[in-house]
């Protein structure tokens, strides 16, 4: 058998181009899509009504900024506090319910909207029939509107240091016939 001589800097060459074009793809696809971010906000609304369910008031605060303010009423962070800890007092153990959450994300990608519809119930209380509209908003607000005390939720947020925090967030009760 002859040895097999392989000449190295047409090695490099052949594969060079190739492995460049892979490292520009692999940088594209790790960097956030628009719905990357939809979804990681998503995930902020999601956790923090896993942490009112839990009653954990500090886990709430430590997914908005600093300078949270909530509105109406200007309230700060030390505000703020007290009133989810009286209110999660008041309900005892619960459930937040709610449909997908709109979300847009501004040009710049550094600060997005939501809007939330939420209803909070007792923990045992059973409404199966929700899980069905969860893509379905205005349906959603229909079905819930007429039997249960129902909010809007708008916020305000920003991405520091990679993670979604809330800035403001102003609370509306349902009027019967709007927010």
């Amino acid at each position: 058998m002859k040895p097999v001589y392989i000449n190295a800097c047409r090695l490099r060459k052949k594969w060079a181009r190739p492995a460049i074009l892979w490292a520009i793809f692999f940088v594209l696809v790790s960097s956030c899509s628009p719905k990357d971010e939809v979804a990681a906000i998503r995930e902020v609304i999601i956790k923090g009504a896993e942490l009112a369910e839990d009653h954990d008031v500090g886990g709430i605060m430590d997914l908005t900024t600093a300078d949270v303010v909530a509105l109406p009423g200007q309230h700060n962070r030390l505000e703020i506090k007290r009133i989810i800890w009286t209110a999660l007092m008041h309900y005892g153990k619960l459930k937040v319910l709610y449909p997908e959450p709109t979300v847009d994300i501004t040009s710049n990608d550094s600060s997005a909207s939501a809007r939330v519809y939420f209803l909070i119930v007792k923990k045992d209380r059973n409404l199966p029939e929700l899980k069905e509209l969860y893509k379905d908003p205005r349906r959603w607000l229909e079905e819930v509107s007429e039997n249960v005390d129902l909010y809007q939720l708008n916020l305000q947020l920003l991405k520091k240091n990679g993670a979604w925090l809330v800035k403001q967030a102003h609370l509306e009760g349902f009027k019967g016939i709007g927010f």
